[in-house]
């Protein structure tokens, strides 16, 4: 079995590993996801989101045998370590909230991206009256993104207050916290996919549309390829702001579906998630409560 190093270095902060467990192999392998999940590149593309999403469910699987353990029970249970359990879970009810309103804000947006498919179904034969619908489900979109960014800054408000306390914990605390760290990482890696960068000018948006009408000109290498609800988006906006023919709108539609099948990947991946981050949750409330 590998040796786990004594300072153990990721993307995050630096942990130092000295409770009992390191010689554990569930620590070894949450720091192995933990070590990939830091390293690895951007998504850019759905199925590499949808693998993030899968490695961060395995992780907290790892973690949900190890806060099963004798003496990760113990540790926790330690009257010193209290308020630091206590923020602890105050980070994975935060954590909860966060999954929560992404999950209702991808249902939204799958509700949208039928209502509009349907819309353009029926008008197969008249495109007069798409624009309309088209800026319904963009204007959508947009509140909902509005709605995440006004959350995920009350969260990152709330994390800043709680972030004096007790800034030298023991490992298992430091452990699980960073565990918490990079799952809101990949959850914000989702949102940010599905409903754009946290600041995107009209100028980004405008150079989408023209990638999306001119693909001969965007083949330099080293440029960044769009993502499939990116094509959607540009694409409805497209449809949106010119004379729109058949053969567009049955490019949109094909588009569309794509871009719904992303956001069913990712309902299905946040579900799972969501019920691993109440396991673990219960697994700590239940180590307090013995």
């Amino acid at each position: 079995m590998a040796t786990v190093p004594s300072i153990i270095q990721t993307g995050y902060h630096t942990r130092s590993n000295s409770f009992p467990s390191r010689s554990h192999p569930l620590t070894s392998e949450v720091d192995e996801h933990l070590s990939r999940l830091a390293s690895s590149e951007s998504a850019s593309t759905s199925s590499l989101l949808n693998h993030k999403l899968g490695r961060v469910q395995d992780l907290h699987d790892c973690i949900e045998k190890m806060l099963q353990l004798p003496f990760t029970q113990q540790m926790l249970s330690q009257e010193q370590q209290r308020e630091c359990v206590d923020e602890l879970l105050n980070g994975s009810l935060r954590l909860l909230d966060v999954c929560a309103m992404a999950k209702d804000a991808l249902l939204q947006v799958k509700e949208c991206t039928l209502e509009l498919q349907s819309v353009l179904r029926r008008k197969r034969g008249a495109t007069k009256g798409f624009s309309n619908e088209v800026r319904k489900y963009l204007t959508s979109k947009k509140a909902a993104k509005k709605a995440i960014l006004r959350a995920l800054k009350n969260l990152k408000h709330k994390e800043n207050k709680q972030s004096t306390v007790a800034n030298e914990t023991g490992s298992l605390i430091s452990l699980l916290k960073e565990v918490q760290a990079v799952t809101l990482k990949v959850v914000q890696s989702l949102l940010a996919f599905t409903f754009g960068p946290e600041k995107e000018s009209q100028m980004i948006r405008w150079s989408m549309i023209t990638k999306l009408l001119h693909p001969k000109r965007v083949s330099s290498e080293g440029e960044e390829q769009m993502n499939e609800m990116e094509i959607a988006d540009a694409s409805l906006q497209s449809l949106a702001t010119s004379k729109s023919d058949m053969m567009q709108i049955e490019k949109v539609q094909n588009e569309l579906k794509l871009s719904q099948s992303c956001i069913q990947d990712f309902e299905e991946g946040l579900e799972g998630l969501f019920r691993r981050l109440i396991k673990v949750r219960v697994n700590i409330l239940n180590t307090l409560n013995h």
